[in-house]
Protein backbone atom coordinates (compact mmCIF):
# COMPACT_ATOMS: atom_id res chain seq x y z
CA UNK A 1 0.00 0.00 0.00
CA UNK A 2 1.37 3.38 -0.97
CA UNK A 3 1.44 6.25 1.49
CA UNK A 4 0.15 9.75 0.80
CA UNK A 5 2.27 12.65 2.00
CA UNK A 6 0.70 15.06 4.48
CA UNK A 7 0.67 18.76 3.54
CA UNK A 8 3.44 19.31 6.07
CA UNK A 9 5.63 16.70 4.34
CA UNK A 10 4.96 18.20 0.89
CA UNK A 11 6.01 21.62 2.19
CA UNK A 12 9.12 20.05 3.80
CA UNK A 13 9.93 18.41 0.45
CA UNK A 14 9.50 21.79 -1.29
CA UNK A 15 11.71 23.48 1.30
CA UNK A 16 14.31 20.75 0.89
CA UNK A 17 14.26 21.23 -2.92
CA UNK A 18 14.61 25.01 -2.50
CA UNK A 19 17.41 24.52 0.01
CA UNK A 20 19.25 22.10 -2.30
CA UNK A 21 19.06 24.66 -5.12
CA UNK A 22 20.10 27.74 -3.15
CA UNK A 23 23.81 27.27 -3.02
CA UNK A 24 26.72 29.52 -3.69
CA UNK A 25 25.85 30.60 -7.23
CA UNK A 26 22.29 31.56 -6.39
CA UNK A 27 23.46 34.02 -3.77
CA UNK A 28 26.45 35.55 -5.58
CA UNK A 29 25.34 35.94 -9.23
CA UNK A 30 22.08 37.97 -8.88
CA UNK A 31 23.81 40.85 -7.01
CA UNK A 32 26.55 40.89 -9.69
CA UNK A 33 23.96 41.05 -12.48
CA UNK A 34 22.03 43.74 -10.57
CA UNK A 35 25.13 45.89 -10.07
CA UNK A 36 26.30 45.60 -13.69
CA UNK A 37 22.83 45.92 -15.27
CA UNK A 38 21.96 49.14 -13.40
CA UNK A 39 18.88 50.77 -14.94
CA UNK A 40 18.35 47.69 -17.15
CA UNK A 41 18.24 45.38 -14.13
CA UNK A 42 14.69 44.07 -14.70
CA UNK A 43 15.33 43.22 -18.38
CA UNK A 44 18.45 41.29 -17.31
CA UNK A 45 16.45 39.74 -14.44
CA UNK A 46 13.89 38.35 -16.89
CA UNK A 47 16.60 36.53 -18.89
CA UNK A 48 18.24 35.31 -15.68
CA UNK A 49 14.96 33.97 -14.26
CA UNK A 50 14.33 31.96 -17.45
CA UNK A 51 17.57 29.95 -17.09
CA UNK A 52 17.93 30.08 -13.29
CA UNK A 53 14.30 29.33 -12.30
CA UNK A 54 12.20 28.34 -15.34
CA UNK A 55 14.59 25.70 -16.66
CA UNK A 56 15.35 24.03 -13.30
CA UNK A 57 11.63 23.76 -12.47
CA UNK A 58 10.97 22.35 -15.97
CA UNK A 59 13.80 19.88 -15.39
CA UNK A 60 12.36 18.66 -12.08
CA UNK A 61 8.95 18.17 -13.78
CA UNK A 62 10.54 16.41 -16.79
CA UNK A 63 12.45 14.06 -14.48
CA UNK A 64 9.38 13.34 -12.38
CA UNK A 65 7.49 12.34 -15.55
CA UNK A 66 10.13 9.80 -16.57
CA UNK A 67 10.74 8.41 -13.07
CA UNK A 68 13.52 10.41 -11.50
CA UNK A 69 16.93 9.94 -13.15
CA UNK A 70 18.80 11.74 -15.91
CA UNK A 71 19.44 8.29 -17.47
CA UNK A 72 15.66 7.89 -18.04
CA UNK A 73 15.47 11.38 -19.54
CA UNK A 74 18.30 10.72 -22.00
CA UNK A 75 16.99 7.45 -23.51
CA UNK A 76 16.32 9.09 -26.93
CA UNK A 77 20.05 9.73 -27.44
CA UNK A 78 21.04 6.12 -26.65
CA UNK A 79 22.54 4.51 -23.56
CA UNK A 80 26.22 5.41 -24.11
CA UNK A 81 25.56 9.07 -25.00
CA UNK A 82 23.12 9.28 -22.07
CA UNK A 83 25.67 7.97 -19.57
CA UNK A 84 28.29 10.37 -21.00
CA UNK A 85 25.91 13.35 -20.68
CA UNK A 86 24.98 12.33 -17.13
CA UNK A 87 28.66 11.92 -16.19
CA UNK A 88 29.53 15.40 -17.49
CA UNK A 89 26.58 16.91 -15.57
CA UNK A 90 27.48 15.11 -12.35
CA UNK A 91 31.15 16.09 -12.58
CA UNK A 92 30.30 19.75 -13.35
CA UNK A 93 27.83 20.16 -10.48
CA UNK A 94 29.87 17.87 -8.28
CA UNK A 95 33.60 17.80 -7.62
CA UNK A 96 34.76 19.99 -10.53
CA UNK A 97 32.82 23.24 -10.01
CA UNK A 98 29.69 23.55 -7.92
CA UNK A 99 30.69 21.62 -4.79
CA UNK A 100 34.11 23.33 -4.42
CA UNK A 101 32.41 26.69 -5.12
CA UNK A 102 30.18 26.23 -2.07
CA UNK A 103 33.32 26.16 0.09
CA UNK A 104 35.05 29.13 -1.59
CA UNK A 105 31.94 31.35 -1.43
CA UNK A 106 31.23 30.61 2.23
CA UNK A 107 34.93 31.25 2.96
CA UNK A 108 35.05 34.58 1.06
CA UNK A 109 31.90 35.92 2.71
CA UNK A 110 32.40 34.67 6.25
CA UNK A 111 36.06 33.99 6.98
CA UNK A 112 38.17 36.01 4.53
CA UNK A 113 37.09 39.43 5.96
CA UNK A 114 38.61 38.27 9.29
CA UNK A 115 41.66 36.29 8.12
CA UNK A 116 42.44 37.77 4.69
CA UNK A 117 42.36 35.67 1.51
CA UNK A 118 45.61 33.80 2.13
CA UNK A 119 46.34 30.21 1.12
CA UNK A 120 46.53 28.81 4.68
CA UNK A 121 43.12 30.10 5.97
CA UNK A 122 41.30 28.72 2.88
CA UNK A 123 43.06 25.36 3.23
CA UNK A 124 42.19 24.99 6.94
CA UNK A 125 38.60 26.14 6.34
CA UNK A 126 38.09 23.80 3.36
CA UNK A 127 39.33 20.77 5.35
CA UNK A 128 36.89 21.45 8.24
CA UNK A 129 34.05 22.28 5.80
CA UNK A 130 34.40 19.08 3.75
CA UNK A 131 34.77 16.89 6.84
CA UNK A 132 31.31 18.16 7.88
CA UNK A 133 29.91 17.64 4.34
CA UNK A 134 31.25 14.06 4.28
CA UNK A 135 29.82 13.39 7.76
CA UNK A 136 26.25 14.39 6.77
CA UNK A 137 26.46 12.78 3.29
CA UNK A 138 27.21 9.36 4.74
CA UNK A 139 23.55 9.11 5.86
CA UNK A 140 21.44 9.98 2.77
CA UNK A 141 18.29 8.37 4.21
CA UNK A 142 18.14 11.10 6.87
CA UNK A 143 18.24 13.99 4.35
CA UNK A 144 14.55 14.93 4.65
CA UNK A 145 14.95 15.12 8.44
CA UNK A 146 18.30 16.95 8.58
CA UNK A 147 17.79 19.21 5.56
CA UNK A 148 14.02 19.46 5.01
CA UNK A 149 12.95 19.91 8.61
CA UNK A 150 15.96 21.56 10.25
CA UNK A 151 18.60 23.21 8.05
CA UNK A 152 16.26 24.39 5.26
CA UNK A 153 13.91 26.44 7.51
CA UNK A 154 17.00 28.06 9.15
CA UNK A 155 18.41 28.94 5.77
CA UNK A 156 15.06 30.26 4.49
CA UNK A 157 14.61 32.45 7.58
CA UNK A 158 18.04 34.04 7.10
CA UNK A 159 17.40 34.57 3.35
CA UNK A 160 14.06 36.24 4.13
CA UNK A 161 15.82 38.67 6.51
CA UNK A 162 18.41 39.51 3.84
CA UNK A 163 15.75 39.89 1.10
CA UNK A 164 13.51 42.16 3.18
CA UNK A 165 16.52 44.32 4.12
CA UNK A 166 17.51 44.70 0.45
CA UNK A 167 14.04 46.07 -0.35
CA UNK A 168 13.48 48.18 2.77
CA UNK A 169 17.01 49.62 3.15
CA UNK A 170 18.63 50.15 -0.26
CA UNK A 171 22.31 51.08 0.06
CA UNK A 172 22.16 53.95 -2.43
CA UNK A 173 21.05 55.05 -5.89
CA UNK A 174 20.76 52.66 -8.81
CA UNK A 175 24.02 51.97 -10.68
CA UNK A 176 24.69 52.82 -14.33
CA UNK A 177 24.61 49.81 -16.67
CA UNK A 178 27.94 48.52 -18.02
CA UNK A 179 28.40 48.39 -21.82
CA UNK A 180 27.44 44.72 -22.00
CA UNK A 181 24.14 45.34 -20.22
CA UNK A 182 23.36 48.49 -22.20
CA UNK A 183 23.58 46.53 -25.46
CA UNK A 184 22.18 43.10 -24.51
CA UNK A 185 20.71 43.09 -21.00
CA UNK A 186 18.28 40.20 -21.58
CA UNK A 187 20.75 37.76 -23.16
CA UNK A 188 23.49 38.61 -20.62
CA UNK A 189 21.01 37.83 -17.85
CA UNK A 190 20.04 34.63 -19.69
CA UNK A 191 23.64 33.38 -19.94
CA UNK A 192 24.45 34.45 -16.35
CA UNK A 193 21.57 32.23 -15.24
CA UNK A 194 23.66 29.28 -16.48
CA UNK A 195 26.27 30.09 -13.84
CA UNK A 196 23.92 29.21 -10.98
CA UNK A 197 24.18 25.65 -12.44
CA UNK A 198 20.61 25.00 -11.27
CA UNK A 199 19.48 23.25 -14.45
CA UNK A 200 22.39 20.81 -14.19
CA UNK A 201 21.70 20.69 -10.46
CA UNK A 202 18.07 19.77 -11.17
CA UNK A 203 19.20 16.95 -13.49
CA UNK A 204 21.24 15.67 -10.56
CA UNK A 205 18.81 16.44 -7.70
CA UNK A 206 15.75 15.01 -9.45
CA UNK A 207 16.56 11.55 -8.13
CA UNK A 208 17.35 12.89 -4.62
CA UNK A 209 13.90 14.54 -4.43
CA UNK A 210 12.11 11.42 -5.71
CA UNK A 211 14.05 9.22 -3.25
CA UNK A 212 13.19 11.55 -0.35
CA UNK A 213 9.47 11.06 -1.16
CA UNK A 214 10.04 7.28 -1.49
CA UNK A 215 11.69 7.24 1.96
CA UNK A 216 8.30 8.36 3.34
CA UNK A 217 6.66 5.27 1.87
CA UNK A 218 5.32 6.76 -1.39
CA UNK A 219 5.58 4.10 -4.10
CA UNK A 220 2.84 4.98 -6.60
CA UNK A 221 4.45 6.49 -9.74
CA UNK A 222 1.66 9.06 -10.30
CA UNK A 223 1.85 10.27 -6.70
CA UNK A 224 5.65 10.47 -6.87
CA UNK A 225 5.36 12.62 -9.99
CA UNK A 226 2.75 14.87 -8.37
CA UNK A 227 4.78 15.39 -5.17
CA UNK A 228 7.99 16.05 -7.11
CA UNK A 229 6.21 18.64 -9.28
CA UNK A 230 4.83 20.33 -6.16
CA UNK A 231 8.32 20.40 -4.64
CA UNK A 232 9.71 21.93 -7.86
CA UNK A 233 7.02 24.63 -7.95
CA UNK A 234 7.49 25.57 -4.26
CA UNK A 235 11.24 25.84 -4.87
CA UNK A 236 10.64 27.91 -8.05
CA UNK A 237 8.49 30.49 -6.26
CA UNK A 238 11.07 30.75 -3.46
CA UNK A 239 13.95 31.19 -5.93
CA UNK A 240 12.10 33.90 -7.89
CA UNK A 241 11.39 35.97 -4.78
CA UNK A 242 14.97 35.56 -3.53
CA UNK A 243 16.49 36.57 -6.89
CA UNK A 244 14.32 39.67 -7.26
CA UNK A 245 15.46 40.88 -3.84
CA UNK A 246 19.13 40.15 -4.63
CA UNK A 247 18.90 41.97 -8.00
CA UNK A 248 17.59 44.97 -6.11
CA UNK A 249 20.41 44.67 -3.54
CA UNK A 250 23.04 44.60 -6.29
CA UNK A 251 21.62 47.44 -8.39
CA UNK A 252 21.58 49.74 -5.35
CA UNK A 253 25.13 48.94 -4.20
CA UNK A 254 27.20 51.00 -6.67
CA UNK A 255 28.28 53.40 -3.91
CA UNK A 256 29.71 50.51 -1.83
CA UNK A 257 31.82 48.48 -4.26
CA UNK A 258 33.54 48.64 -7.62
CA UNK A 259 31.35 47.48 -10.53
CA UNK A 260 33.69 44.58 -11.26
CA UNK A 261 33.33 43.13 -7.72
CA UNK A 262 32.21 39.52 -7.36
CA UNK A 263 28.92 38.68 -5.66
CA UNK A 264 30.51 37.65 -2.38
CA UNK A 265 32.18 41.08 -2.07
CA UNK A 266 28.91 42.90 -2.95
CA UNK A 267 26.95 40.97 -0.32
CA UNK A 268 29.58 41.48 2.35
CA UNK A 269 29.75 45.23 1.63
CA UNK A 270 25.95 45.58 1.73
CA UNK A 271 25.52 43.68 4.99
CA UNK A 272 28.43 45.50 6.64
CA UNK A 273 26.88 48.84 5.52
CA UNK A 274 23.35 47.96 6.66
CA UNK A 275 23.84 45.81 9.76
CA UNK A 276 27.43 46.43 10.88
CA UNK A 277 29.65 43.64 12.24
CA UNK A 278 26.77 41.67 13.80
CA UNK A 279 25.13 41.52 10.38
CA UNK A 280 28.35 40.29 8.79
CA UNK A 281 28.37 37.46 11.30
CA UNK A 282 24.73 36.63 10.45
CA UNK A 283 25.54 36.66 6.73
CA UNK A 284 28.54 34.38 7.26
CA UNK A 285 26.34 31.89 9.15
CA UNK A 286 23.62 32.08 6.46
CA UNK A 287 26.00 31.51 3.56
CA UNK A 288 27.69 28.69 5.48
CA UNK A 289 24.39 26.86 5.99
CA UNK A 290 23.23 27.61 2.40
CA UNK A 291 26.43 26.29 0.88
CA UNK A 292 26.65 23.33 3.23
CA UNK A 293 23.15 22.06 2.37
CA UNK A 294 23.90 22.27 -1.36
CA UNK A 295 27.29 20.58 -0.97
CA UNK A 296 25.65 17.69 0.93
CA UNK A 297 22.93 17.27 -1.71
CA UNK A 298 25.49 17.28 -4.53
CA UNK A 299 27.83 14.85 -2.78
CA UNK A 300 24.98 12.40 -2.06
CA UNK A 301 23.70 12.59 -5.64
CA UNK A 302 27.15 12.17 -7.21
CA UNK A 303 28.08 9.25 -4.95
CA UNK A 304 24.77 7.47 -5.74
CA UNK A 305 25.31 8.01 -9.47
CA UNK A 306 28.94 6.86 -9.66
CA UNK A 307 28.26 3.86 -7.38
CA UNK A 308 26.16 2.43 -10.26
CA UNK A 309 29.10 2.47 -12.68
CA UNK A 310 32.25 2.09 -10.54
CA UNK A 311 33.33 -0.88 -8.39
CA UNK A 312 33.27 1.37 -5.29
CA UNK A 313 30.76 1.62 -2.47
CA UNK A 314 28.60 4.71 -1.82
CA UNK A 315 30.53 5.48 1.39
CA UNK A 316 33.94 5.22 -0.31
CA UNK A 317 32.75 7.56 -3.07
CA UNK A 318 31.53 10.12 -0.52
CA UNK A 319 35.08 10.28 0.89
CA UNK A 320 36.69 10.49 -2.59
CA UNK A 321 34.29 13.19 -3.86
CA UNK A 322 34.59 15.22 -0.64
CA UNK A 323 38.40 15.03 -0.72
CA UNK A 324 38.65 15.97 -4.40
CA UNK A 325 36.21 18.90 -3.97
CA UNK A 326 38.33 20.12 -1.05
CA UNK A 327 41.45 20.19 -3.28
CA UNK A 328 39.66 22.03 -6.13
CA UNK A 329 38.16 24.61 -3.73
CA UNK A 330 41.69 25.81 -2.93
CA UNK A 331 41.90 27.39 -6.41
CA UNK A 332 39.80 30.25 -4.98
CA UNK A 333 36.47 31.73 -6.11
CA UNK A 334 37.53 33.98 -9.01
CA UNK A 335 39.60 31.20 -10.60
CA UNK A 336 36.76 28.71 -10.25
CA UNK A 337 34.28 31.07 -11.93
CA UNK A 338 36.77 31.77 -14.73
CA UNK A 339 37.25 28.07 -15.48
CA UNK A 340 33.57 27.15 -15.17
CA UNK A 341 32.12 29.79 -17.55
CA UNK A 342 33.39 28.21 -20.83
CA UNK A 343 32.47 24.68 -19.72
CA UNK A 344 28.93 25.67 -18.70
CA UNK A 345 28.45 27.74 -21.87
CA UNK A 346 29.29 24.57 -23.85
CA UNK A 347 27.22 21.98 -21.98
CA UNK A 348 24.07 23.98 -21.20
CA UNK A 349 22.63 24.15 -24.78
CA UNK A 350 22.31 20.34 -25.30
CA UNK A 351 20.87 20.01 -21.78
CA UNK A 352 18.29 22.74 -22.53
CA UNK A 353 17.32 20.99 -25.80
CA UNK A 354 16.99 17.60 -24.07
CA UNK A 355 14.84 18.98 -21.23
CA UNK A 356 12.48 21.03 -23.41
CA UNK A 357 12.05 18.28 -26.03
CA UNK A 358 11.47 15.58 -23.39
CA UNK A 359 7.93 16.98 -23.06
CA UNK A 360 7.30 16.29 -26.77
CA UNK A 361 8.44 12.62 -26.80
CA UNK A 362 4.95 11.10 -27.28
CA UNK A 363 4.40 13.26 -30.41
CA UNK A 364 7.03 11.56 -32.57
CA UNK A 365 7.19 8.24 -34.39
CA UNK A 366 10.76 7.87 -33.14
CA UNK A 367 11.96 10.33 -30.49
CA UNK A 368 15.63 9.61 -31.26
CA UNK A 369 15.25 10.91 -34.82
CA UNK A 370 13.96 14.27 -33.52
CA UNK A 371 15.89 14.85 -30.30
CA UNK A 372 19.39 13.51 -31.10
CA UNK A 373 20.17 15.73 -34.17
CA UNK A 374 19.00 18.93 -32.39
CA UNK A 375 21.09 18.03 -29.33
CA UNK A 376 24.15 17.30 -31.47
CA UNK A 377 23.97 20.68 -33.27
CA UNK A 378 23.41 22.55 -29.98
CA UNK A 379 26.45 20.78 -28.50
CA UNK A 380 28.73 21.66 -31.45
CA UNK A 381 27.68 25.33 -31.37
CA UNK A 382 27.71 25.34 -27.57
CA UNK A 383 31.37 24.23 -27.76
CA UNK A 384 32.12 27.16 -30.10
CA UNK A 385 30.42 29.56 -27.63
CA UNK A 386 32.42 27.90 -24.84
CA UNK A 387 35.73 28.50 -26.63
CA UNK A 388 34.62 32.09 -27.29
CA UNK A 389 34.05 32.61 -23.56
CA UNK A 390 37.52 31.27 -22.72
CA UNK A 391 41.12 32.47 -23.05
CA UNK A 392 41.28 30.64 -26.43
CA UNK A 393 38.74 32.97 -28.11
CA UNK A 394 41.37 34.32 -30.55
CA UNK A 395 41.92 30.85 -32.05
CA UNK A 396 38.40 30.78 -33.56
CA UNK A 397 38.03 31.71 -37.25
CA UNK A 398 36.36 35.08 -37.87
CA UNK A 399 33.10 33.70 -39.28
CA UNK A 400 32.42 31.83 -36.03
CA UNK A 401 32.49 35.12 -34.16
CA UNK A 402 29.73 36.47 -36.44
CA UNK A 403 27.12 33.71 -36.37
CA UNK A 404 23.53 34.92 -35.71
CA UNK A 405 23.14 35.75 -31.99
CA UNK A 406 26.87 35.01 -31.42
CA UNK A 407 27.26 38.34 -29.60
CA UNK A 408 24.65 37.14 -27.13
CA UNK A 409 26.36 33.73 -26.61
CA UNK A 410 23.26 32.13 -28.16
CA UNK A 411 24.75 31.06 -31.52
CA UNK A 412 23.36 27.54 -30.92
CA UNK A 413 19.71 28.61 -30.89
CA UNK A 414 18.79 29.23 -34.55
CA UNK A 415 20.74 26.27 -36.06
CA UNK A 416 19.22 23.95 -33.41
CA UNK A 417 15.71 25.13 -34.32
CA UNK A 418 16.40 24.66 -38.06
CA UNK A 419 17.68 21.11 -37.49
CA UNK A 420 14.73 20.39 -35.19
CA UNK A 421 12.23 21.41 -37.91
CA UNK A 422 14.11 19.27 -40.49
CA UNK A 423 14.13 16.31 -38.06
CA UNK A 424 10.38 16.63 -37.44
CA UNK A 425 9.73 16.57 -41.22
CA UNK A 426 12.02 13.50 -41.52
CA UNK A 427 10.22 11.78 -38.61
CA UNK A 428 6.81 12.40 -40.21
CA UNK A 429 8.00 11.16 -43.62
CA UNK A 430 9.82 8.08 -42.32
CA UNK A 431 6.90 6.93 -40.13
CA UNK A 432 7.30 4.14 -37.60
CA UNK A 433 9.34 1.57 -39.52
CA UNK A 434 12.53 2.24 -37.54
CA UNK A 435 12.71 0.74 -34.08
CA UNK A 436 11.48 3.33 -31.64
CA UNK A 437 13.05 3.88 -28.25
CA UNK A 438 10.73 6.73 -27.43
CA UNK A 439 9.17 4.70 -24.64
Amino acid sequence: MTHHLKSRDIIALGFMTFALFVGAGNIIFPPMVGLQAGENVWTAALGFLLTAVGLPVLTVIALARVGGGVDNLSTPIGKKAGVLLATVCYLAVGPLFATPRTATVSFEVGIAPLTGTGVAPLLIYSIVYFLLVIGVSLYPGKLLDTVGNFLAPLKILALVVLSVAAIVWPAGDISVATDAYQNAAFSNGFVNGYLTMDTLGALVFGIVIVNAARSRGVSDARLLTRYTVWAGLIAGVGLTLLYLALFRLGSDSASLVDQSANGAAILHAYVQHTFGNGGSFLLAALIFIACMVTAVGLTCACAEFFAQYLPLSYRTLVFILGGFSMLVSNLGLSHLIQISVPVLTAIYPPCIVLIVLSFTRPWWNNATRVIAPAMFVSLVLGLIDGVKASALADTLPGWMQHLPLADQNLAWLIPSLVVLVASIIWDRAAGRQATSNAH
